[in-house]
């Protein structure tokens, strides 16, 4: 049986689509969902095992980036969303989807072992002032992080305004170190450190990240784009690549969550 994962959607979301369609080539099935269908009938996450919310611009961002999807989450589906999680069900947010994840419980709920000190974080402005649509290579960073796992470093791209991450404070900076939840770092074409440099750290996030974890690495939260890069032909120098990969670097990304929920216990598949 393939693993089923719901693609959560509301007004605004523009990468639904790309997510459905990068979790189909991983090997699950999928299924995009109006948070309203789920709001009305929480218990419909019970038929899925993986749990994704795109990017895009929910409700138009206002008030904030993801604020009004977050408190739809928080308000009507926490619990729900806590049941998923505690069952080992992985959960992503892709960019705007970052943005709704970091106003929930979900990076500092009791799924996730030890606790931080303060909240981990939030995203904001980017330093340029601008919107940001370019290209950027990652590397991973956390051992624990069930989606990065064995990824070396990759390409993907970024469209934002609003990603650079901010920890809380300095507490939460050193925590997120320490309790191995900084998943994936912006880093230079040749794997060193983007050191906060434009164009390699596209937003001025603190210490290059560009992707963070939960205590238990079920959830991730990254601004960049893995969906967009899933087959080499997406890449934007495909055509001067002298052997084009049998699978773009993206596609491992959503490959691991798969692969995880076939085999771990108790996931529901």
């Amino acid at each position: 049986m393939q693993p089923r994962a719901i693609i959560l959607r509301a007004a605004g979301t523009n990468c639904d689509l790309e997510t459905a369609h990068a979790f189909e080539l991983a090997g699950a099935t999928s299924q995009i969902v109006h948070v309203n269908r789920l709001v009305e009938n929480p218990s419909r996450l019970k038929e899925f095992q993986i749990l994704a919310i795109p990017g895009g611009f929910s409700y138009g961002d206002d008030i904030a980036a993801g604020r009004i999807l977050a408190n739809q989450l928080v308000h009507h589906l926490g619990d729900a969303l806590e049941r998923f999680r505690s069952l080992g069900k992985p959960i992503i947010g892709i960019c705007n989807g970052f943005q709704v994840l970091i106003k929930t419980h979900l990076f500092t709920g009791p799924a996730g072992g030890s606790e931080p000190p303060h909240p981990v974080g939030t995203l904001t402005h980017n330093d340029c002032g601008r919107f940001v649509d370019r290209w950027v290579r990652l590397a991973p960073r956390s051992r624990k992080c069930i989606w990065t796992k064995g990824l070396r470093d990759f390409e993907a791209p970024v469209a934002h305004a609003e990603g650079k991450f901010v920890p809380a404070n300095e507490p939460s900076r050193r925590f997120l170190w320490e309790d191995d939840r900084v998943a994936l770092v912006y880093v230079q074409p040749d794997g060193s450190p983007a050191g906060g440099q434009f164009p390699h750290n596209p937003n001025g996030s603190v210490d290059d990240i560009a992707g963070v974890c939960d205590g238990s690495g079920l959830v991730l939260g990254l601004m960049p784009h893995p969906e967009r890069h899933v087959t080499p032909l997406q890449h934007y120098a495909w055509t001067r690549l002298t052997a084009l990969p049998l699978e773009a670097a993206g596609l491992g990304l959503f490959r691991n969550a798969v692969d995880y929920v076939r085999q771990a216990v108790g996931v529901g598949v």
